[in-house]
């Protein structure tokens, strides 16, 4: 595996970790949760899976090696991954709070079924 490959996969990890964690300890600091629930597993495994799957489609053969071995080429090749990754989790995060959500004609009913008409 070449540096390029690493600095690009950790930082994808890293911006999915983020992503993820950051929302738990906000609402761990204000005092609304008091474990780590799975839904927030469940969106970074899904988040990995799709941007993983991206990546290798919008990285070459996910060979995205810097052009030098310089540290900025480096660190710009891991603030790419990283946006990347954080970006991704923030889109499944949204599409699953979307598809959660109950539609205009269901909101009137408290057992979360579709109403009959």
């Amino acid at each position: 595996m070449s540096t390029g490959f690493l600095v690009t996969f950790f930082g994808l990890l890293l911006g999915i970790l983020a992503r993820t964690a950051l929302p738990w300890l906000r609402k761990v600091q204000a005092g609304r949760v008091r474990g780590f629930d799975r839904r927030y597993l469940h969106s970074a495994l899904a988040s990995a899976a799709v941007g993983l799957i991206l990546a290798l489609v919008l990285f070459p053969k996910f060979e995205a090696v810097p052009e030098s071995d310089a540290f900025e080429a480096f660190f710009k090749l891991f603030c790419l991954a990283f946006g990347f990754g954080f970006g991704w989790n923030a889109l499944v995060n949204e599409g699953a709070a979307w598809a959660s959500r109950p539609g205009p004609i269901d909101a009137g009913r408290s057992d979360g079924r579709p109403s009959a008409r």
